[in-house]
């Protein structure tokens, strides 16, 4: 659904930048009285574009991820963004079976406090955003739909200034490091098989998603001594159960293991397991800067992973990056997602990361994706998109031929 302005309201004034004083963007005339207002850009449109991608038909994805049979394919939700100096931005959501609520979210609750403000004030606009929803919440589907429209103009600030987010957020390399994170199998031997054929592409890291012993043992047996595998089991444990489990798992020698304990945000429970001995990964399911300090500050972890289109886009991102910077941890954003929201992992890594970064690559066979070739790791590397803003817009046919309700 497309939403536009119907009349624009005259935007806030803009501070003094040393980005949009460069850029021939349109000033507005000066009111006798008024302070001098500088270069803006008009939101007068946001569109949810919902896209639904099956796996493929008898490949290793289409009966098994997650281990549910009724997620045939990966759903996701694309927030389009147009300015009335011709630009356009792309962002992304959190999928799966959150994209209605976060349609929703976008349409009828972000939208309207955004069509008509000025594009070129990304943090001023969001944090607005956020202070007049928090009554709706500070997480879940409204925080993925925040993250969407976030991303888009983030996208459009680096078009407009003609370069790659990764130099607009003060630094960058050309590629980064990436691991194959793979769905859910639980039978050992499709577990080994989709090892091999991760490896055999090139992947020196891996992410498994299981939390039987056996599979994860086979994963273990087809990687060898020297394959670097983390796990992922999303949040199925109580600590009593976790420190059973991590006595079997220290025989594994696993890179990390990520999000353990139910409930997700038991901090002190991370760090009481992480002091046995058995490294520790969470932050996706954190969604504020202080609950990000509180998780660090707790000592719960040894990697901290980000999800740019779940906590509040590159405004909330990029925070994070010198936060942990100063408990000495690495962050590892989790970006299992592969549009708009993977670019802003890519690009805000790119700028901000350390050697210890690394992008996750979801190990999925679709139908298609959403940038085509155009975005690939080559032997377990990702080269950075270096056009302006995200550095890629999605394929159009893609999103013809997969857009849903």
């Amino acid at each position: 659904m497309m939403i536009r302005a119907i009349a624009p309201r005259r935007p806030s004034i803009f501070p003094v930048s040393a980005l949009f004083r460069a850029l021939p963007l349109r000033r507005r005339p000066r009111n006798s009285g008024r302070a001098a207002r500088g270069p803006t850009m008009i939101i007068t449109g946001i569109e949810t574009v919902p896209l639904r991608i099956p796996f493929r038909a008898g490949t290793r994805s289409a009966s098994s991820a997650w281990g549910d049979s009724n997620l045939p394919a990966a759903d996701s939700l694309l927030v389009k963004i147009t300015t009335d100096e011709g630009l356009v931005g792309w962002g992304e959501a959190f999928g799966f079976r959150a994209v209605a609520s976060a349609k929703l979210a976008v349409e009828q609750l972000i939208a309207p406090l955004c069509l008509g403000k000025d594009a070129t004030r990304i943090e001023p606009l969001m944090l607005d955003v956020q202070q007049k929803l928090h009554v709706f919440g500070r997480g879940g589907a409204l925080a993925f739909a925040i993250s969407a429209v976030d991303i888009a103009l983030w996208d459009i600030a680096g078009k407009a200034a003609g370069m790659p987010l990764n130099r607009l957020l003060g630094g960058g390399v050309d590629a980064l490091d990436c691991y194959a994170s793979l769905v859910r199998y639980s039978e050992p031997a499709l577990v080994k098989a989709s090892v091999r054929q991760a490896i055999d592409a090139g992947f020196r890291t891996l992410k498994l998603h299981e939390i039987a012993l056996p599979a994860i043992r086979a994963a273990r047996e087809e990687a060898g001594p020297d394959g670097e595998l983390t796990l992922d089991v999303n949040c199925p444990w109580t600590l009593h159960e976790a420190r059973q489990m991590a006595k079997e798992l220290k025989t594994i020698d696993l890179k990390w293991l990520e999000e353990p304990l139910w409930p997700p945000e038991n901090f002190e429970g991370l760090a009481e397991l992480r002091a046995s001995g058995v490294p520790i990964a969470a932050g996706e399911n954190v969604y504020t800067l202080m609950d990000f300090e509180r998780l660090l500050g707790a000592g719960a972890v040894d990697f901290v992973q980000p999800s740019p289109a779940k906590m509040g886009g590159i405004s909330e991102l990029r925070k994070i990056f010198p936060l942990a910077a100063i408990h000495n941890v690495p962050v590892m954003p989790h970006s299992f997602y592969d549009g708009p929201g993977l670019l802003a992992a890519i690009q805000a890594t790119a700028a901000l990361g350390s050697a210890d970064s690394m992008i996750e690559w979801r190990w999925f066979d679709l139908e298609a994706t959403i940038y085509g070739d155009a975005l690939s790791p080559k032997r377990g590397r990702i080269s950075v998109p270096q056009e302006p803003g995200l550095g890629l817009d999605p394929d159009p046919d893609v999103v013809r031929a997969y857009r849903w309700k």
